[in-house]
């Protein structure tokens, strides 16, 4: 499988994630695929199909929006917006991370490599009650 094939194919798999789709990792991910962001640094399809279960425990109305597409040799940058709201502080406010994934494909078009970039400390921990007081402090601090 082309490179644009299997970016575009991993595209409409996570513009389209639901709950039952952690189960469907396996599809899109090689058995030994290497998972990273800023909380989790996992190998395989089972470890990350454990992430995105967790993920939706956690967060509830989760949507990426793919805004743009960088493909090069065996591998793909993906530019997106991830909405959700947090089922335990308040979920009626929906939250919005920017961020970058990296991924490089095997031969048979599944990711191989997976690491996310976005930015924990400005866009989670800053919006959270206690943590996000001590952040705000530090960020006036050193600025």
């Amino acid at each position: 499988m082309n490179t644009a094939a299997a970016s575009a194919r991993i595209v409409a798999f996570y513009e389209q994630l639901t709950p039952a789709d952690a189960e469907r990792m396996h599809e899109f991910y090689t058995a030994d695929a290497h998972f990273r962001d800023p909380f989790n640094d996992v190998r395989g399809t089972a470890e990350i199909a454990c992430v995105f279960r967790h993920m939706f425990d956690q967060l509830a109305d989760c949507r990426f929006a793919i805004t743009e597409t960088v493909i090069g040799d065996n591998g793909a940058m993906l530019v997106w917006d991830f909405t959700f709201r947090i089922r335990s502080w308040r979920p009626e406010e929906t939250q919005t991370v920017h961020g970058v994934s990296h991924l490089r494909f095997a031969a048979d078009g599944k990711v191989a490599y997976h690491r996310d970039y976005w930015d924990a400390a400005g866009e989670l921990y800053a919006k959270l009650p206690v943590i996000g007081a001590v952040m705000r402090f530090l960020q006036r601090r050193i600025a």
